[in-house]
C-alpha cells in the first residue's frame, strides 16, 4: 500500500505517476481486449485445421496451385490450415486437399478426367480419396461425396490442379467431362 505524504515535496509527482500507471494499465488491458476481439472477428472464430503436409509440400509447383484455389466450394468456405500446401473447406472439414503427395504409380483404380485433369479414385464407405495422376507433385483430395458431389469438387479444383503440368495421362479413362 502506498501512502502519499502531502507535506513531502515529491508527493504530487508520485501521485501523478501512480495515476499515470493506472491509466496505462487500463489502456493496455483495453488494447489486449480489442486485439482478442479483432482476431476472433477476422478469423470468424473458425479453428485452424490440422492437416499433415505431403512429403513434397515445399515444391514450388504446389505454391503456384495454392494461390489459385477457390475460397468456396459447394457452399463450404475455405479455412486456414497448419501445414504448407494444404487446404480445407468447411467447418467441420468437408474437403481436404494436400499438394505434394507421392504421385501414384500406374493403377487399376478408376480414372476420371475433368477439365483436362486426370484423377485416380478410391471410393471408401464414408469418404473418397482422389489423387491427380501423371502430375508431379501429386494432389490428393479427401471428401464425402454425399456432402459435396465429386463433379463439383473436381470442376472447382481442376484450374488449380492444372497449374502442375501433366507428364502422363490415364490409359483407360472411366469418365471424362469438361465442366464449365
Amino acid at each position: 500500500m502506498i501512502v502519499s505524504n502531502p507535506n513531502h515535496p515529491n508527493s504530487q509527482a508520485v501521485t501523478s505517476k501512480i495515476a499515470g500507471n493506472e491509466k496505462g494499465k487500463a489502456r493496455f488491458s483495453a488494447a489486449v481486449a480489442c486485439a482478442i476481439v479483432g482476431t476472433a472477428f477476422l478469423t470468424g472464430c473458425t479453428p485452424i485445421a490440422n492437416v499433415q503436409a505431403g512429403d513434397d509440400a515445399g515444391n514450388p509447383l504446389c505454391a503456384e496451385m495454392m494461390v489459385v484455389l477457390p475460397d468456396e466450394i459447394s457452399d463450404q468456405q475455405k479455412r486456414q490450415t497448419n501445414s504448407q500446401a494444404t487446404a480445407v473447406w468447411g467447418n467441420p472439414s468437408q474437403l481436404v486437399l494436400r499438394c505434394g503427395v507421392t504421385p501414384p504409380p500406374p493403377s487399376t483404380d478408376p480414372c476420371v478426367t475433368v477439365n483436362g485433369v486426370d484423377w485416380l479414385a478410391k471410393e471408401g464407405e464414408s469418404a473418397w480419396t482422389l489423387t491427380t495422376y501423371g502430375r508431379t507433385p501429386a494432389t490428393e483430395l479427401l471428401f464425402d461425396p454425399k456432402v459435396i458431389p465429386s463433379s463439383t469438387v473436381l470442376a472447382a479444383l481442376a484450374p488449380a490442379a492444372g497449374k502442375i503440368p501433366a507428364e502422363r495421362q490415364c490409359v483407360s479413362v472411366t469418365k471424362s467431362e469438361d465442366i464449365p
